[in-house]
């Protein structure tokens, strides 16, 4: 069973590290949201943005990946920097030797780490004894990186964020938990409807609730897809068998069959709902093909959002300088078109 997460009450900004969201002050994901932005504008232009020259990242993986350590690779490289994976099975933990002994040693060679892991208790314990900052590539519990891209995609889309409604329908994983924090944080409504036994962890919905009572956010968990997916203007689903879940692959299907994102369910939302979606993608089981390949389809632009908002957390995370309080900024381009509407 996987840790809660620990909530900061003594970091006023992003803090040393980035494991989940709900601790995170909504002005820091705001500056975040425009960060991204900015940095995909210089991206897009051409223009070079090294803000993080002579910095060096590790990518210490668990579990496979593309999207995760492609943009994070990509992006450290693009900020001027370089990045090096290190697999699990490559390194000395492989051997028994211990995180903290690891964290130790790497924290005196790297400037910061991505894990992504199974345990919650993995990452925590990584940001525990490493002296450099440490951030979530994906647990078992959350997948905070994810859950910012998407941010960014639907501030695009939508040119809001506050109000808006996100129907998640299917498996109530990591994917789900931290858009329920995101949503918590900017005031969004978030719709989840997920089977019984599939739903997203409770002492996340609980906290995010409290949250919710801040922002305006509201959050609404059944298990009625119909319901869930009412008005909505987004609608998201993510794969039913995730990783480490394959034993139960037959049972998954069968349950999780009537939760398919499919044209009929579709139907149900705004008419110019979103349709996301994490990948990878199994085409005909968790969604149709005709939907996520279809119009309303936004989910290679929300694949290509998590390079720029991978770059902006590790500014965020590695630009500050010692004894100053003012955050890294993103100079030499004007405000985008893609600039956060909350």
């Amino acid at each position: 069973m996987s840790r809660r997460p620990r909530r900061s009450t003594t970091r006023a900004g992003l803090g040393k590290d980035l494991l989940e969201l709900l601790s995170i002050p909504r002005v820091e994901l705001t500056a975040l949201l425009r960060m991204a932005a900015q940095l995909k504008v210089k991206q897009r232009r051409g223009i070079p943005h090294p803000l993080l020259q002579g910095r060096m990242l590790g990518l210490l993986f668990q579990k496979p990946s593309t999207r995760t350590r492609v943009s994070f690779e990509a992006g450290m490289n693009q900020l001027g920097g370089q990045a090096m994976v290190l697999p699990m099975g490559d390194i000395q933990l492989s051997r028994g030797e211990s995180v903290a002994d690891t964290a130790r040693v790497l924290s005196r060679y790297l400037d910061a780490i991505v894990v992504r892991t199974f345990d919650h208790a993995i990452a925590e314990e990584w940001a525990r004894e490493a002296t450099i900052p440490v951030i979530n590539g994906l647990t078992d519990l959350n997948h905070p990186c994810q859950a910012l891209s998407d941010l960014l995609t639907i501030q695009e889309k939508k040119r809001r964020l506050k109000g808006i409604k996100i129907a998640y329908i299917g498996d109530g994983n990591n994917v789900t938990n931290s858009l329920i924090e995101v949503a918590a944080k900017m005031g969004m409504t978030i719709a989840v409807g997920c089977p019984a036994g599939y739903q997203p962890d409770q002492h996340i919905v609980d906290l995010a609730r409290v949250e919710a009572q801040q922002t305006g956010a509201v959050i609404e968990i059944g298990t009625d897809p119909l319901i869930a997916v009412k008005d909505a203007d987004v609608v998201y689903t993510d794969v039913w068998i995730s990783m480490g879940r394959e034993r139960e692959q037959a049972r998954r299907l069968k349950i999780l069959a009537p939760y398919q994102l499919n044209e009929r369910l579709l139907k149900r939302a705004k008419p110019d709902a979103l349709v996301m979606h994490c990948l990878p993608a199994h085409r005909g089981e968790e969604i149709s093909a005709e939907v996520l390949d279809g119009p309303q389809s936004v989910v290679f632009d929300q694949a290509e959002n998590r390079l720029h908002m991978q770059k902006a957390i590790l500014v965020r995370l590695l630009a500050k300088k010692k004894g100053s309080r003012k955050p890294p900024t993103v100079h030499g381009i004007e405000e985008s078109h893609e600039s956060v509407i909350v």
